[in-house]
Formats: C-alpha cells, structure tokens, sequence
C-alpha cells in the first residue's frame, strides 16, 4: 500500500559549489579552522557524504565521522561546548535535540536534503491525521517538526529490525519519507506500511543497465548498495544496508574489489577499512545520458573549509541552528524510543 506524493526534481534547485581553493589556501584554513576549535571548545563531528579533507580534518582534530545519528550521539557525550556541524541540516537539528545546552553550529543552513525537502511538515501532519490507526515512523532525514510528529524516529541501520517489532505487536505502519528504504523495509518484514513517496536525489539516481555493464566488466566485484536506491539496483546487490553497514561489508566480503552504490563521500571510511581493495562508484547516468548528482550530494559539497572557518568566527549567526524547546521535547520522545531500541538490539 502506498501513496504517492508528487514533489519533482525541478523543488530542488542545486546550490553553487564552494570557489575551489589551492594548496595554500587550503592550508591556511585548516590550520585557522584548528585554532578556533581550541578557541571555542568547538569540535566537527562529520557525515560520511562531506568531502574527505573535511571527514579528515574531523579525524585530526578530535571529531568523528559517522552517519547522522551517530554524529549527533558523539556530539552529546562530547565536553565541547561547541559543535561544528558538517553535512546537511538535519544534521545540526538533531545535534541540537540530543545536545540543547551546546552551540551547534553549520558552515551553511542552507545545506538542505532532498528527503527532508519532499516532506513538509504541515504536509505530512495532515497525512498522519488522515490515517489515525497507524504508528508513524520516519526516517532520520526529515526535520525537527516532522520528528515531533511521528511516534519513532528510525536510522536505515535499525530500519527493518525496528518495523519487525512494531509488526510483532498488530501495528500498521506510516513510513516517511523515502520510498524506496519503505518498500525495501516492507519486503524484509511483511509488515503494513504506507509509504510516504520521497526519495534522496543520489540513490534515486543510479542506473541498472549501467550497473549490469560495470559488473561485467568488473566480474570480481562485490556490490554495495544503499537501501534508499530503486528496486532494480537493489536486486544487484552482493550486500544492503545503511553507510556504516556497507563499510563493514567492504570488510568482510571476500572480494578483492567493490561497486559501490551510494554516495562516493563514503569512499574515504571505507578505503581506511580495506586499504587493499579497489572502490568503484556505481554509475549514475544512462546510456547517452548525464548525471545529476554524479554520486555525491551538491548540499553536503556545501561544506567547505572557507565555511567551517566562517562558521567557528562566531559574529554570524546565520550559522547558529536554533529548535524551540517545545519542539525539542516533541522531537526527543521518537528519538528516545530509538535510542532505547537500538541499545536493546546490543
């Protein structure tokens, strides 16, 4: 069951890439950006989908790299006051709702999400209301207003072990927003959902033509797939699961080399795990056709080391993200469940 919600690529107009910078330049604001972390008690905690300077200068400094939720946990245990939030806004709210008291904040608010883009808020309360009887569950990558609504808030890596359950109880199911992580979820558990039709402008993106080609000519090669990519791509798969699944599987697969289907952002975890193999993007365009994405989000480019820089100077507040406190009350009970959940699977 399903219901399709019409949100077209043409609501997503791409942001401009940061000025490129040289060797130089790119020294002098990784050694700046290092001073105004010990200045500010500030740390970066990073998405896997940044470019790898920025997932790197993280890992120098003290930060980490990780998947949204993660970010957002190592950033609450963390002692800095601070934190630097590089990915996509999302992100940063979240941050904001597990670590209140700190100051979080992004090298760009403008670094949206095209899952979080596709499902407005007073679009999908209206959704929910309309369908009473079943248990609202979204996907981490929606905003602070959709988080309040739903009853669980869930990461890809949880996803299907956590509709099991709700399925075990009699529940049915509102997944929100992307999908195709909703119809994948639904194959894995039998479970009834109705899924809100949202997708991420990368995984959509991947072509199954072109991926048969690339295994042909890369016959060795394991696939790695995001569950947020279409049906076809999904079918090709050697391995499914969320990022830091699919670092783990690069790990453990015997393959001496992997054809990787998500963000190529990932590509800098993932090489440090199995330094030995050989990482290939996915294709992401047809036969005569272009890319739109070519496999990396234009939103997470958005942060670059001249905006980090900007961000740690602290006389703009544009890079401040703000979530009133009633809506971070609201926000955190579907996180807490989560969080519970999550523990309970260890």
């Amino acid at each position: 069951m399903s219901v399709f919600i019409d949100f077209d690529q043409a609501v997503y107009p791409f942001p401009p890439k940061p000025a490129s910078l040289d060797a130089d330049q790119k020294a002098f604001y990784r050694e700046r950006i290092k001073a105004l972390l010990v200045e500010k008690n500030a740390v970066i905690v990073a998405h896997y989908y940044t470019d790898p300077e920025i997932q790197a200068l993280a890992e120098e400094t003290g930060g980490c790299v990780a998947d949204s939720l993660e970010m957002a946990r190592f950033g609450a245990r963390h002692h800095a006051s601070t934190l630097l939030v590089a990915g996509v806004r999302f992100m940063g709210e979240t941050a904001k709702i597990l670590s209140p008291e700190k100051n979080v904040l992004m090298p760009t608010l403008d670094a949206q999400c095209s899952l979080d883009i596709g499902c407005p808020d007073e679009e999908f309360a209206r959704f929910c209301d309309a369908h009473p009887d079943r248990t609202v569950v979204v996907y981490a990558n929606t905003s602070a207003a959709v988080k309040a609504r739903a009853d669980w808030v869930v990461t890809s890596s949880i996803a299907v072990e956590l509709i099991e359950h709700l399925d075990s109880l009699g529940e049915k199911i509102i997944w929100a927003p992307d999908k195709h992580l909703g119809r994948y979820v639904q194959q894995q558990t039998g479970a009834d959902i109705l899924c809100w039709q949202g997708a991420c402008i990368v995984h959509d993106e991947f072509k199954t033509q072109s991926l048969e080609k690339m295994k042909a000519m890369y016959p060795d090669a394991a696939v790695l797939v995001h569950p947020e990519s279409p049906q076809a791509i999904v079918d090709l798969a050697d391995a499914v699961g969320s990022t830091s699944q699919l670092i783990k599987a690069a790990q453990n697969l015997p393959n001496p080399s992997m054809i990787v289907a998500t963000d190529k952002g990932i590509f800098y975890k993932m090489q440090q795990a199995c330094p030995d193999k050989a990482l290939y993007i996915a294709p992401t365009a047809g036969e005569g056709a272009t890319c739109r994405t070519c496999a990396h989000c234009p939103w997470m480019a958005m942060n670059g080391l001249q905006a980090i820089a900007a961000a740690l100077e602290g006389d703009d507040v544009t890079h401040q993200i703000h979530v009133s406190e009633q809506l971070r009350e609201k926000a955190m009970q579907p996180l807490n469940k989560m969080l519970k959940f999550a523990e309970s699977l260890k």
